[in-house]
C-alpha cells in the first residue's frame, strides 16, 4: 500500500470541509428562498461575470506555469505565475466592486436578505482566494529569487518544492471551480 503524502491529505481534508461548508450555505439559501422572508430575486452585478472569466483565465495561466515549470522553462514559469497572481488580485478587487454595486441597489442588505447571503458566499470565497494568493506570492517570490537557470533547475528537481507547487495548483483550481459553482448557483436562483 502506498503511503499518503500528509500535506496533500491535509489539503484534501480542508477542501472537503470547505466544500461541506459551502454546500450547507447553499442548502440554507435554498431553504430560505421565500419572497416574504426578504429572499427575492436580484440581479447579480455585471462585474461578477467579468470576475468569473478572470478566475477561469487564472486557472489557465497557473496550468501553463506548471507546464513550463516541468519543461524547465523558468522565465515563462515566472511570467505565468505573475499573471496568475495578478488575476487573483484583480478578481478580489472586482468582487469588492460587485459588493459596492449590490449595496448601491439597496442599502438594506442585511444577512437575512438575498444580497446579504451573496455577501456571505462571496466573502467566504474571497477569504479562500486570499489564502491561495498568500501561497502564490510565496512561490512567486521564490521563483523570482532564483534568476539563474541553474538555481531554478536545482529548485525544480527538489521534491518538497515540487510538492509545494502541486499543492497550490490543486488548491487554486479548487477555489476557481468553487466560484464557478457559486456563481452558477446564484444565477440559477436569481
Amino acid at each position: 500500500m502506498q503511503r499518503r503524502e500528509p500535506f496533500k491529505f491535509m489539503l484534501q481534508m480542508s477542501i472537503f470541509g470547505s466544500g461541506l461548508m459551502f454546500l450547507g450555505l447553499l442548502t440554507t439559501y435554498l431553504g430560505l428562498q421565500r419572497p416574504d422572508a426578504g429572499f427575492g430575486k436580484i440581479q447579480l452585478p455585471t462585474v461578477f461575470w467579468v470576475s468569473t472569466l478572470l478566475i477561469l483565465i487564472s486557472s489557465l495561466t497557473l496550468h501553463l506555469a506548471n507546464l513550463n515549470f516541468k519543461e524547465d522553462k523558468f522565465l515563462s514559469y515566472r511570467i505565468y505565475m505573475g499573471f496568475t497572481l495578478l488575476l487573483g488580485l484583480v478578481f478580489v478587487g472586482m468582487q469588492l466592486w460587485g459588493w459596492q454595486q449590490l449595496f448601491a441597489l439597496n442599502a438594506d442588505a442585511t444577512l437575512r436578505t438575498s444580497r446579504g447571503f451573496i455577501y456571505i458566499l462571496s466573502g467566504l470565497h474571497i477569504l479562500h482566494i486570499v489564502i491561495g494568493l498568500f501561497f502564490l506570492v510565496k512561490i512567486f517570490l521564490e521563483a523570482i529569487k532564483r534568476a539563474s537557470y541553474i538555481e531554478s533547475f536545482v529548485y525544480s528537481v527538489n521534491p518538497p518544492n515540487q510538492l509545494k507547487i502541486n499543492l497550490i495548483i490543486f488548491y487554486w483550481h479548487f477555489v476557481d471551480l468553487l466560484w464557478v459553482v457559486l456563481f452558477l448557483f446564484l444565477l440559477w436562483q436569481n
